[in-house]
């Protein structure tokens, strides 16, 4: 754990948090502040018990709300945003409603890692597609998201799609968004169809998988709501609280076919429980094939629903798992009936 701390290792998130005694305050294991000595560090398995032995939370890395989710002061700009993605947001608007543009450009490029304006216009752009599938023009549609001339429109939807609007009428999105969990935050991905991609956010290869996903599709990735990502929000809330057990979120896969035949499979496996990889292969009738199962589940881009977690070494060791060990640990304690927020740290 105190490796973790050095290395300000965002995959222990959830899993412990620190304390340090010369300053009196405790911190999550990702915290960008100076790695204090471990003589003066103590380890807990909740802000509760950190609290209950005298220690504040860090201003710094504010260990009581969960990673990746939006700070108070933030959320009315991103409530209006939600409402109407249309709207122009410039510094002087911002300003007279309260917000430091600055400081507004440094959460977006730290939470969303593009700027405050880029991520308007991809808005922009996402709710200009709903508006061409609604058969409405281009020049209405242009109107409606925002922009104030034709050539300006088309040459910000040729910019994020690759096509014309007119040629991109028929091009499907995937609609993007993250969600804060008690493990870090998460990216998520929904069509029209269902969910595509929820991988969490500091998943080594992401940007693989999301380019995966649209190249299957025909797709293009833009940040945006769908009754999908509600959908999940609103679920995944329950799994992490210990009040659901399955999902019922459509699931839309996007491998080859043998993929798509071993992530079925895990789909299989009921919650609580686990298998290993050479269980899985004789599931699929291919016990032969245990390696090639074995990076299927690696490829798997469907985090937590699809339970590639609940797969172990044939011996009962974790092995790999995209989202870090000590996610996969914590995901197999909570599906085992351990409480996320107040369980001990078990290594």
């Amino acid at each position: 754990m105190y490796a973790a701390v050095c290395e300000r290792d965002a995959s222990f998130e959830g899993v412990f948090f620190f304390a340090v005694i010369t300053t009196g305050v405790f911190c999550r294991p990702g915290c960008r502040a100076r790695t204090p000595d471990r003589k003066n560090v103590e380890f807990y398995g909740s802000t509760k018990d950190a609290l209950d032995h005298g220690y504040r939370p860090c201003k710094l890395c504010r260990p009581m709300e969960r990673a990746g989710e939006a700070p108070r002061w933030i959320k009315p700009l991103l409530d209006a945003i939600a409402a109407e993605p249309a709207e122009r947001w410039n510094d002087t608007r911002l300003r007279a409603e309260g917000y430091e543009p600055a400081r507004v450009r440094r959460w977006f490029k730290a939470q969303h890692g593009q700027t405050f304006q880029a991520h308007l216009r991809a808005l922009r752009i996402n709710s200009a597609f709903g508006r061409l599938r609604q058969e409405k023009t281009v020049t209405e549609t242009a109107l409606e998201s925002g922009y104030e001339s034709l050539s300006g429109f088309g040459e910000a939807f040729k910019k994020a799609t690759g096509r014309s609007p007119r040629a991109g009428r028929n091009l499907a999105v995937v609609h993007v968004a993250r969600i804060a969990t008690p493990l870090g935050p998460m990216l998520a991905g929904a069509s029209d169809a269902g969910l595509c991609l929820l991988e969490f956010a500091d998943r080594r290869g992401l940007e693989t998988q999301l380019t995966r996903v649209q190249k299957r599709l025909n797709a293009r990735a833009l940040p945006g709501t769908h009754p999908v990502l509600a959908r999940l929000a609103a679920q995944l809330e329950e799994y992490f609280a210990g009040a659901r057990r399955n999902f019922d979120v459509p699931l839309v896969f996007t491998g080859t076919e043998f993929q798509e035949k071993v992530w079925r499979a895990l789909l299989n496996i009921p919650c609580g429980e686990t298998r290993s990889y050479q269980e899985q292969a004789t599931f699929i009738g291919a016990p032969g094939s245990v390696r090639a199962v074995a990076r299927a589940n690696g490829d798997n881009c469907i985090a937590i629903l699809v339970p590639c977690h609940r797969v172990i070494g044939k011996d009962g060791s974790l092995t790999g798992y995209a989202g870090g060990l000590p996610r996969k640990q914590a995901l197999l304690d909570l599906e085992r009936g351990a409480d996320l927020f107040t369980a001990p740290p078990q290594f």
